[in-house]
C-alpha cells in the first residue's frame, strides 16, 4: 500500500534544516562548544551490517521496491507510504500492524557525518515544544528517544512517543522515524530496524547541497486509492494489511 501526505510536524522537519556552521567558534569557547564541533566534524562509521550505498549492491531492485533516491526492503504484510513537501516525494513510511518507520534521505558532505549535528537540531527543536528527549545508544548507534507534545482528534493535548534514528553514508544521511509500539517498546522494533539497514540509498552524482532531500519518485505501477476506501489485501501481495490508527489517505496502492 502507498499512501500520500504532507509533512506538517516540527520534528519530522528538523533534518531538513539549514547546514550549520560551527567553524567559527573561537577556541577559547566553552569545552561545550568544542565538543559539538567534534560531533559535527566525525567522519561517517563504518556500515557493516547497512544501510547501503548503491555503488555496495548487485542488485538494489531485488527484494527492494524502487523509490529511485531509495530501495526500501518489501516484507510480508507491510504498507509503503510516500510523503511530499510541495511537488517532490522526499520520505517513505513503511507500517507494519502498528508500527512504522519513515525514511528519508539527504545529501551530505563528502568526508563529514551530519548525525550527530541532526540529533541536537532536532532535540532542541522538540525540547522548545516542551518535549522530553533521551539520547541513547541502540542496536543502529546513537538515537533519540523522544516524547513530543500532540494535539488529540478531541482537541486535548496528549504525547506521541518516536524514535530518531540515522546513519552517515558516503555523501548521504539516512534517517529513521520510528513511531507506534516499536517506538514504545524498543525491543519489539526488530524488524523495523533491518527494513532500515536493508536500505539502499541512490546519492546520484550530481552536485547537491548538504541537506538536500534526496528526491523520490512512486514505483510505475502505483495505483491511486481515494481517500476513505478500504483497500481489499491481495492474496500473496507482500504490501497487503491495514492502516489501523496509523491511517492516512489519500493511499496509492502497489500491487505485487
Amino acid at each position: 500500500m502507498f499512501g500520500r501526505r504532507k509533512k506538517d510536524s516540527a520534528a519530522e522537519d528538523a533534518a531538513g534544516a539549514d547546514e550549520q556552521v560551527v567553524d567559527g567558534v573561537d577556541s577559547d569557547d566553552s569545552a561545550g562548544a568544542g565538543v559539538a564541533r567534534s560531533r559535527v566534524r566525525l567522519e561517517p562509521e563504518p556500515r557493516p551490517d547497512g544501510p547501503w550505498d548503491a555503488s555496495e549492491v548487485r542488485e538494489p531492485g531485488e527484494g527492494r521496491v524502487d523509490l529511485g533516491g531509495l530501495f526500501v526492503p518489501g516484507v510480508e504484510g507491510m504498507e509503503l507510504r510516500v510523503e511530499v513537501a510541495g511537488d517532490a516525494i522526499v520520505a517513505a513510511t513503511v507500517v507494519l500492524q502498528d508500527s512504522a518507520i519513515q525514511l528519508q534521505g539527504f545529501a551530505a558532505p563528502k568526508k563529514e557525518g551530519i548525525w550527530g549535528e541532526v540529533r541536537e537540531e532536532i532535540a532542541t527543536g522538540i525540547t522548545q515544544q516542551g518535549g522530553v528527549i533521551d539520547e541513547v545508544e541502540g542496536p543502529l548507534g546513537w538515537e533519540l528517544r523522544a516524547q513530543v507534545p500532540v494535539q488529540l482528534p478531541d482537541g486535548t493535548g496528549g504525547v506521541q512517543v518516536v524514535r530518531f534514528i540515522g546513519v552517515d553514508g558516503p555523501r548521504w544521511f539516512l534517517r529513521g522515524v520510528i513511531s507506534g509500539q516499536g517506538a514504545v517498546q524498543p525491543q519489539a522494533a526488530g524488524l523495523l530496524e533491518q527494513i532500515f539497514r536493508d536500505t539502499v540509498v541512490v546519492r546520484g552524482e550530481g552536485p547537491m547541497a548538504p541537506r538536500d532531500p534526496i528526491v523520490l519518485k512512486l514505483p510505475d505501477d502505483a495505483q491511486m486509492v481515494a481517500e476513505g476506501v478500504k483497500e481489499e489485501p491481495q492474496e500473496g501481495s507482500r504490501f497487503s494489511g491495514g492502516m489501523g490508527q496509523l491511517q492516512r489517505g489519500p493511499e496509492i496502492t502497489e500491487v505485487r
